[in-house]
């Protein structure tokens, strides 16, 4: 959420969008593992850059945050503006090589095999 409510501030206070315009927010998740934020708005003068990190400014640290926490973000230019982009990822399972199944009894010893031993059969040796 930071992250969207930085790049849409970025849009109103640095492009057209701000004084009159638009701004249109995308949210998609384009595979497992990764969402992405986009914001394209009216344009401006500048492209979007990370600042050099100023103690004493009151701004310039948004997008130095958005890179900070996402994984990668950029900009293209969308006539008649700009749309500003971030993607997050995290870790998904990967699914391990389905192994064959061996019966159960297959693992018993050879000399289990084959039916039960019947009873004794016979008496003492005459």
């Amino acid at each position: 959420m930071t992250c969207v409510s930085e790049l849409c501030a970025n849009a109103i206070a640095h492009t057209a969008s701000g004084r009159g315009g638009v701004f249109t927010v995308e949210v998609d998740c384009p595979r497992d593992g990764v969402a992405r934020i986009a914001v394209t708005d009216d344009g401006g003068p500048s492209v979007p850059a990370a600042g050099r990190l100023d103690l004493m400014a009151e701004g310039g640290r948004g997008l130095a945050m958005v890179a900070a926490c996402t994984s990668r973000w950029g900009f293209r230019e969308a006539y008649p503006g700009r749309t500003v982009w971030a993607e997050a990822s995290w870790p998904v399972a990967v699914p391990s090589p389905r192994r064959e199944t061996v019966p159960r009894r297959a693992l018993r010893p050879p000399s289990w095999r084959g039916p039960a031993p019947g009873p004794l059969r016979g008496g003492p040796a005459a």
